[in-house]
């Protein structure tokens, strides 16, 4: 992979993903819905699990450089 864009595209996962993943925690710890007309506990297992692949696929760009 070329560095630069293996660079970019790693720091954009893990900054989706660390984002993701605060602010679904910041949603349960208030009592809100994570996302709207959708079961609570589905809606923030989905967007638990979005977010550790994002770091996880940012992790691994950003290993390969």
């Amino acid at each position: 992979m070329e560095q630069g864009p293996a660079a970019f595209v790693g720091v954009v996962f893990v900054l989706f993903g660390g984002a993701l993943l605060v602010w679904t925690g910041v949603r349960l710890r208030r009592g809100e819905a994570v996302a709207l007309g959708v079961n609570r506990v589905a809606s923030a297992t989905v967007a638990s699990v979005a977010g550790t692949l994002a770091l996880a696929l940012g992790g691994y760009c950003l290993t390969r450089l």
